[in-house]
Parts: structure tokens; C-alpha cells; sequence
């Protein structure tokens, strides 16, 4: 009896695998891209991935301070502590006056964080539940790029702006990019941007449902934008055929938003939880 045990144990180990394996609605790549699998389009979303944020630290398998960039959002990006807190389950990414422009000549210091190399993943559901600050100057985000190079560079492989928020506005822009809209100027054949109202001084849920045919983007679970995958028109029209990665920041400056008013700072955006489903 003794002998049938390990196989019976090793027996049970497969089936209970083998289980796993017929209810999981993706495939993982590389270890950490979420593939969803085909014909799931009209099944329920299944969580897939998730951050709540309860930690007394952020969790660096999932993500990884936004490094400074030369692009108008990621100037002023920082891994300065003083840009992230943790408190009370929520992650707080704020943006600051620079303390410290004899090492740092940046006037401002920006938090972020991303997901690159550690969680990517090709259509499902993602929403992010969150308060934004305003200020001057104040460019809150939410938004995708594409984990790897499929089509070459920058804006070949597309961007996903979930929410961005400006200054002191009671409306979210929602917007797709790519060579398409931003080369080729096919800014209306589909239009590729939408904007939504809100109170942007309570948490909202900031969302977007991804489909091999189309990007859905939701605001507190009600559809408020719709990008479609269209047919007759250049290919670089839909790159959204790959795994993504997730970014948020709390961005400040740029010549959309406009110049800052050090007044209104510290700024932040309190991040509650972000959740993936396929």
C-alpha cells in the first residue's frame, strides 16, 4: 500500500494539472505574456492578473519605476521615494517640486510605474480604480505599449491610452495612436479618440476591453469609446495584434497640458487596484 502512494499522489498531481491547464484562459509566453485564447469572445472574463496594493512595498515582479525619458511625459520621471507611498492599499505616485536641483537640476520629479518584462498580455479586460489629482500642469495616465518590436518602432506598434486627464478638467480623453493615425493622419477613418466626463475627485474605475476587432473603453463599466479594426484601409491601421504592457504615471508638464504652477504642488493619483481578465 505504502508503494502505490507516491503514484497515486503523482496521479492526482496530473489530473489536477490537466484541469488547470482546460480552465485557464490564456497561454504564458516567455513566462509572463498573457495570450488569450481564441474563441473566448462571448465566454466571461476570467481574472487573470492583479495588484492591490496592500503590500508595505511595491511588488518588483509585477512592476518597475518609470526611468526618466526624453518624450514631454517622461521628463520629469523619477525612482525618488518621495514620488511613491503606499497607504492604506492604495499606491499614491505624486508629483513634486525637485528638493534637490544642485543634484538634479529637473525642477519637478514625477512617479510611475510599468509592467515591461514582468506582466504583458494580447486582448482581454483590464480596469484600473483610481482618484486623480489636478493642477496645473497635472497629466495623469493610464495607458499600453506594446512588449516588443512587431513592427518596428515607435508608433509602428501602436499605444492604448486608457484615461488621461489634464490640469483641472472634468473630462478623460481615451485614444488610440499608431503610424496609422499619427504618420499617415488617419485621425477620423476610424476616429482613433474619444473624451468622457467625470468627477475626477472621487475614484473611478478606468477600463478597456480588448478584442482581436476592436478596443472598448469603459469608464465605471459603461462603454464610452470604441475603436474598430476596419477593413479597406493600410494595414499599420491595427497593430494591436500582440502583448502589451501596462503604464501609469503621474506626469506633469508637455505642450499639451502646459506648463506647470509649482503652487499647486505636490500632486497625486491614488491607484487602488489594477485587475486583467481574459
Amino acid at each position: 500500500m505504502n508503494k502505490l502512494l507516491p503514484t497515486l499522489l503523482i496521479a492526482l498531481l496530473i489530473v489536477t494539472c490537466c484541469l488547470s491547464c482546460k480552465v485557464l484562459p490564456s497561454k504564458i509566453e516567455n513566462g509572463y505574456s498573457y495570450i488569450q485564447k481564441d474563441g473566448r469572445a462571448e465566454k466571461e472574463w476570467k481574472l487573470v492578473w492583479f495588484d492591490d496594493f496592500n503590500a508595505t512595498s511595491l511588488d518588483t515582479t509585477k512592476w518597475t519605476k518609470i526611468p526618466a525619458n526624453t518624450a514631454d511625459w517622461g521628463k520629469h520621471m523619477s525612482s525618488n521615494p518621495l514620488c511613491y507611498e503606499l497607504k492604506d492599499g492604495q499606491l499614491l505616485l505624486k508629483g513634486i517640486k525637485n528638493p534637490d536641483t544642485l543634484t538634479d537640476k529637473r525642477p519637478f520629479l514625477t512617479g510611475g510605474i510599468y509592467s515591461k518584462g514582468k506582466f504583458a498580455f494580447q486582448y482581454g479586460k483590464i480596469e484600473i480604480r483610481a482618484k486623480l489629482g489636478c493642477a496645473q500642469g497635472a497629466w495623469p495616465a493610464m495607458w499600453m505599449l506594446a512588449e516588443r518590436n512587431k513592427y518596428g518602432k515607435y508608433p509602428r506598434n501602436g499605444e492604448i491610452d486608457i484615461m488621461e486627464h489634464l490640469n483641472f478638467d472634468k473630462i478623460i480623453y481615451q485614444t488610440t495612436h499608431s503610424y496609422y493615425t499619427l504618420e499617415l493622419k488617419q485621425k477620423d477613418k476610424p476616429p482613433h479618440s474619444g473624451t468622457t466626463k467625470l468627477d475626477p475627485n472621487q475614484f473611478n474605475i478606468f477600463g478597456l476591453q480588448w478584442y482581436p476587432d476592436k478596443l472598448i473603453f469603459t469608464l465605471n463599466g459603461k462603454e464610452t469609446f470604441r475603436y474598430p479594426r476596419i477593413s479597406g484601409v493600410d494595414p499599420s491601421q491595427w497593430p494591436y495584434d500582440q502583448p502589451f504592457y501596462i503604464l501609469i504615471d503621474q506626469q506633469l508638464g508637455g505642450s499639451w497640458v502646459g506648463k506647470v504652477n509649482p503652487n499647486n504642488l505636490p500632486v497625486q493619483m491614488e491607484v487602488d487596484w489594477v485587475k486583467v481578465y481574459q
